[in-house]
């Protein structure tokens, strides 16, 4: 029996991109999968296509014509076109295993929760750093937070949270990729989130009677948005000194300085 193996995006992508070849129907051949499709590693790397074997079918109508053919590169398809009416598929063991899989593929990746995908890829993260985790969902109005959990985390949250931030934008990348409205999430380790927000709204308390002592302006180092809104914040009804932010991202920073009597 002659055979082909084929690839494509899905498992039927692959068995038409097999069926092209041949130029013949499906009921010519026989299908073997020899493997599924994946989305590589972190859900964004590394993205596997399916992979099927064609196997030309000796016993259907015309197989032997169909064989010669493909030894001497001719297609048979004008051939198989002329006849008025089209031979009934064969419900053959490996087209019906074709079918249930194509059945089971389509209602695992059919309405994907995008959260649900942003979840896997902070757990095969945390697997590949060597961590063993666990992620919550908390629903908000204007955001949700994944709450992870688990031993090592400083691994993740990094110096200062960067790790935890870039991680955050990776898993907003990923969720969006699942959904037809965007989706923002905000990561969380160890209550994190919180203990930072305190450390920065000390910081901005103790810099701004700084500035007012001294009588000069204060100038931070650079900062996330997201850091400098929350001194900015603090600050904003403070008495004597007022906040604003100079310089280009990454490197765009607060300045504390007297507000003019």
């Amino acid at each position: 029996m002659s055979k082909i193996v084929a690839t494509g995006k899905t498992v039927e992508d692959a068995v038409e991109q097999g069926l092209a070849q041949w130029g013949v129907s499906r009921d010519h051949v026989s299908v073997q999968i020899l493997s599924q499709p994946s989305k590589g590693f972190l859900g964004l790397f590394g993205v596997k296509e399916a992979k099927v074997e064609l196997t030309l079918l000796s016993s259907s109508a015309g197989g032997d014509e169909l064989k010669r053919d493909f030894s001497s590169k001719k297609q048979a398809a004008p051939a198989l076109e002329l006849q008025e009416t089209p031979a009934e598929p064969k419900k053959t063991a490996a087209v019906s295993s074709l079918s249930e899989d194509k059945t089971v593929y389509a209602e695992k990746h059919s309405g994907e929760d995008p959260y649900q995908e942003a979840i896997s890829f902070l757990m095969e993260t945390g697997k590949a750093m060597g961590l063993d985790i666990t992620v919550d969902v908390e629903h908000g109005k204007e955001f949700s937070i994944l709450h992870i959990s688990g031993s090592g985390l400083g691994l993740m949250i990094g110096r200062r949270g960067q790790t935890l931030d870039a991680l955050q934008y990776l898993a907003n990348i990923v969720a969006n990729r699942y959904s037809d409205n965007y989706v923002r999430i905000v990561l969380d380790a160890e209550n994190f989130r919180e203990r930072r927000k305190k450390t920065l709204e000390d910081l901005a308390d103790r810099l701004a009677g700084r500035a007012v002592k001294t009588r000069k302006e204060i100038v931070l180092e650079p900062m996330p948005a997201s850091e400098r809104k929350v001194i900015h914040f603090r600050l904003q009804n403070h008495a004597q000194v007022k906040t604003f932010s100079k310089g280009e991202e990454p490197n765009r920073r607060i300045v504390i300085t007297l507000k003019q009597q």
